[in-house]
């Protein structure tokens, strides 16, 4: 192999880091030339002002200089023409049309809701948590912001004010935070703009667009972090993931209890299947081993009882500690599940995160390869 050839394969496993796939599959790599000890590298990037421009020519910069016999080197970055960002959104969509919901009942993604009855028990936290913990066990995770009016995801995950999902044409690629793809309304806003006045059209089309025009790629699970209660978001996923499982998030006491029952109901209705319920802000230990139950206890129990059916029995997932660390972790922007990983609830979140990675996905809904 010669001396241009080695540079080349070197270059070409470079990975874009919005895309997840090395340049050399997605045609970024150009011309490449050596003279003595000296290489010249031709790269072309998706977009004008990519924001992943200066990680992309540091790395290609270091794989070709990595190659033996390489002592200098210099890149030349261009830009992709129309034509060929249109081939690269076509061989990205893998022949699938465009605008097209790639989590049908036939996906491969296992495609998982974490919902609540009223707000204010931690749903959103837990999520991104559990989010992080499952990225952490080598699975592709994507996570849907749905709250729309209560938006949290971006701060939670500690993605900063002002980053908006990069644009080929088409497809939007959701930003990458602690190895989570994520989307949320949030990211679209300035400064504290508030999303008012939007109905059930609207709000059902800002959902359909999160699972159509955001390039995910290749999921193992999709989160989503659903608006609490049973309103219209509730009904539109229903309608457009009715093959979805459903998490349902309470805390110990019986006024949050109560109504976390109607929302694994209602999802129930639209064909979704519950497979859990996650009880949070539960008993937590003082150092001295006082057990302090502020929110009392069994309320996960109570709903997991109440959603069971004599052919579906529903169990109590995972009960999470009240923890001053999980509260912290989400102002900070950094998980629990990273932050403070020796933390009870941390712990326990991640107990939640293995059970679920190990658990297999039902076929209801699923068109099976069978012929007579």
């Amino acid at each position: 192999m010669s001396l241009v050839d080695r540079v080349r394969q070197a270059v070409s496993a470079v990975s874009d880091p919005e895309l997840r796939r090395p340049i050399g599959d997605l045609d970024m790599v150009r011309d490449i030339a050596v003279d003595g000890d000296h290489a010249r590298v031709g790269i072309a990037l998706t977009i004008v002002g990519c924001p992943a421009a200066d990680r992309i020519e540091s790395d290609v910069r270091r794989a070709a200089a990595s190659v033996a016999g390489i002592a200098d080197v210099t890149i030349d970055i261009g830009v992709m023409s129309p034509a060929e960002r249109k081939a690269l959104t076509e061989k990205l969509r893998d022949g699938r049309p465009a605008r097209q919901m790639p989590f049908g009942p036939d996906s491969l993604t296992r495609v998982i809701l974490v919902s609540s009855g009223k707000g204010g028990v931690g749903k959103s936290t837990l999520t991104a948590n559990l989010a992080v913990s499952l990225a952490a066990q080598g699975l592709a995770v994507g996570l849907v912001d749905a709250d729309v009016h209560g938006f949290s995801i971006p701060g939670l995950l500690g993605i900063p004010a002002g980053t908006q999902p990069t644009r080929i044409d088409d497809l939007m690629l959701p930003p990458v935070a602690h190895g989570v793809k994520t989307i949320s309304i949030g990211m679209f806003l300035r400064g504290d703009e508030a999303v008012v006045a939007w109905r059930g059209p609207m709000l059902h089309r800002t959902v359909q667009q999160f699972l159509t025009d955001v390039f995910f790629g290749d999921l193992d699970v999709l989160l989503i972090d659903m608006p609490p209660g049973t309103g219209d978001i509730a009904i539109s996923i229903g309608q457009i993931l009715p093959h979805a499982e459903v998490i349902v998030v309470t805390t110990p006491q019986s006024a949050a209890s109560d109504v976390a029952i109607r929302s694994g109901l209602v999802a129930r209705q639209t064909g979704q299947r519950v497979i859990g319920v996650v009880e949070n802000m539960a008993a937590f230990t003082l150092p001295d081993g006082t057990i302090i139950d502020l929110f009392g206890a069994g309320g996960g129990a109570e709903v997991a009882a109440a959603l069971s059916q004599p052919e579906d029995t529903v169990p109590l997932l995972a009960s999470i500690p009240l923890s001053p660390a999980l509260r912290t972790g989400g102002d900070a922007g950094v998980p629990v599940v990273l932050g403070a990983p020796t933390d009870a609830a941390a712990q326990a979140i991640r107990t939640l995160a293995d059970a679920l990675a190990h658990r297999g996905r039902g076929l209801a809904g699923r068109s099976l390869p069978l012929s007579l």
